[in-house]
């Protein structure tokens, strides 16, 4: 599944920034995303070249003047292919974007692959995002690393699941942010070290 535009939350992961700092560049107009309606609700969507902007944000252009970081976005978002920035029209600040660029594109792939692996349907644990295939919640795998539980010991547990399946349950979570109430989480309170037969019980029933 290739993503053509990003949701602030996905913007945030792929440039490295604080959803809060995503927000704060869109209300000061450093970045223009497009709105999309859903429902009664508004969605901003980001291009491709406004997360570029954001990550070199996070690499340290947000350092310049206000007016300066426009400047810059402006120029990235009008100039798709574009390699390099010189600020001032000289050679005094140059912004290397290509090498962000090519980061970029390795964790473009890498929220791919996180979107391709999960599913959520209404009839699966009551709609909370699992593993396809499987009745495994990508939030549960997320949790337990998140807690420090080893990647092996995940494995042991959950034989469904393979090392980078595990390693992008995190991506996931911050990428796809379920909306509304929060979820029924029956695992939340679990230690998660050696309880990995009991969630698997937990999900089984779910």
């Amino acid at each position: 599944m290739e993503i053509q535009e990003y949701t602030p939350a996905q913007a945030s992961v792929l440039a490295n920034l604080p959803l809060p700092a995503v927000h704060k560049l869109i209300e000061r107009r450093l970045i223009r995303p497009r709105r999309l309606r859903a429902g009664r609700s508004i969605q901003r969507m980001l291009n491709l070249q406004q997360v570029l902007y954001l990550r070199l944000e996070a690499e340290g252009v947000r350092l310049l003047p206000v007016s300066a970081r426009r400047a810059i976005a402006k120029q990235i978002e009008s100039s798709p292919g574009i390699d390099v920035v010189a600020f001032g029209g000289g050679s005094a600040l140059v912004i290397q974007v290509k090498s962000v660029r090519q980061e970029l594109d390795a964790d473009l792939k890498k929220l791919e692959r996180a979107a391709e692996m999960a599913v959520s349907d209404p009839e699966v644990m009551h709609g909370t995002p699992v593993y396809r295939g499987t009745r495994i919640p990508v939030e549960l795998i997320a949790d337990m690393v998140r807690q420090g539980t080893k990647i092996e010991e995940i494995l042991e547990g959950y034989p469904a699941l393979n090392r980078e399946k595990v390693e992008l349950a995190s991506l996931y979570v911050q990428a796809f942010p379920r909306r509304g109430r929060p979820a029924n989480r029956p695992w939340a309170k679990k230690r998660p070290i050696r309880v990995t037969r009991e969630l698997r019980s937990l999900a089984g029933r779910q």
